[in-house]
C-alpha cells in the first residue's frame, strides 16, 4: 500500500504554474524568478506533483483569519544559490 501524500491533512495544495500565469505573477510584483522564495525538487510534494527544475509552485492553505492562503515557490535543485 502506498501512502498518497497530497491526500494528508497537513499538506496545502500544491500547483504548477503555466508559463504564461509565471510571467502574469512576476509582471504583477515587479520581480524576477530568482526572487521568489524555493522549495528543493527532492521534496515528497514536488516529486509528487511532478515538478522540475525552474517550475514555479502555487501552494493554498486554508487560513483561519484570511480565510485562504497562497505563496509561491521557485523549485531548484539542492546545492544551487542565486545571486541576488
Amino acid at each position: 500500500m502506498k501512502f498518497d501524500i497530497l491526500k494528508h491533512v497537513l499538506v496545502p495544495q500544491h500547483e504548477i504554474l503555466k508559463e504564461e500565469e509565471v510571467e502574469k505573477l512576476l509582471k504583477a510584483y515587479n520581480i524576477s524568478k530568482e526572487n521568489l522564495p524555493r522549495i528543493l525538487v527532492d521534496d515528497p510534494v514536488v516529486k509528487a506533483i511532478g515538478a522540475k527544475e525552474g517550475d514555479v509552485i502555487k501552494i493554498t492553505r486554508n487560513s483561519p483569519t484570511a480565510g485562504k492562503s497562497v505563496v509561491y515557490r521557485l523549485v531548484i535543485a539542492r546545492g544551487v544559490e542565486w545571486e541576488n
